[in-house]
């Protein structure tokens, strides 16, 4: 049977039969496209779509745009987490041991440097210093292991306050926080004075202790840390506490100390 005679047995037309899909491969243009967004990753469509014609690759940019758009390459923007409104509090003096603490970050560097943090807590009533958890990255479950470990040997107290820091706004701490009754005080955005306690105790370990020593590792800074930390809660005097040291001051003001 010749084409003819096939095609009207079929009820199809011969133009039809004779048709060729001119359907473009896009493989080869989507796997460009793919490797440029990959590689620079801050690029938006028309970025990409300049740097596809420098390689001399000529397409229409409708094209490619539906290329880029199915391929789901379009550029990603960052939303800011919207902290909730914090409310002005005074600084509180507590009256006796562990009723409330402060806690902040700091950070330094080695001498090769690399940076490190430091994660601090202190007792706002006599400003003893808890803790100081060194190490290049203190993310939330490391501030809870701190507190955690703090919980075992001292207990906790009724407040903490901090400021608005990724790792003290995380869902994680305040569940901890929850879980055992402790009140997180926020200070307000850019306000360091309502937290002063502690941003004072951070003055003095960064005069006498970070910008005082260039350290090589972080064993170093633990251990001189570690030395220091106990001559300023047993020996330093503290002009605000009467020039006693913290353990002194709590031990001539609560029984059984």
């Amino acid at each position: 049977m010749s084409i003819r005679q096939a095609c009207q047995a079929l009820n199809l037309s011969r133009s039809a039969y004779y048709y060729e899909s001119k359907t473009r491969n896009n493989c080869e243009l989507e796997a460009k496209l793919k490797g440029l967004a990959i590689k620079h990753k801050k690029y938006g469509f028309w970025m990409l779509y300049e740097l596809i014609r420098k390689q001399g690759i000529i397409c229409n940019h409708k094209r490619l745009y539906r290329i880029y758009k199915e391929n789901n390459l379009h550029l990603r923007r960052k939303t800011k987490r919207r902290l909730p409104e914090r409310l002005a509090s005074s600084l509180e003096l507590p009256v006796k041991p562990n009723q409330g603490w402060s806690i902040d970050f700091m950070s330094d560097s080695l001498e090769s440097g690399k940076r490190f943090r430091t994660f601090n807590v202190i007792d706002d009533f006599n400003r003893e210093a808890l803790a100081i958890e060194i190490d290049t990255s203190l993310p939330a479950i490391r501030v809870i292991r701190v507190l955690e470990r703090l919980k075992q040997t001292r207990g906790l107290p009724s407040y903490i306050r901090l400021d608005n820091g990724p790792e003290l706004i995380s869902k994680i701490l305040e569940n901890w926080a929850i879980a055992n009754n402790i009140k997180l005080k926020f200070i307000e955005k850019g306000k360091p004075t309502q937290n002063a306690y502690i941003e004072r105790f951070n003055g003095t370990y960064r005069k006498e202790v970070l910008s005082f020593y260039y350290f090589k590792n972080l064993e170093e800074v633990r251990t001189v840390t570690g030395e220091w930390l106990n001559e300023y809660n047993q020996i330093r005097p503290h002009r605000s506490l009467g020039g006693l040291s913290p353990r002194e001051y709590a031990e001539s003001h609560c029984q059984n100390w």
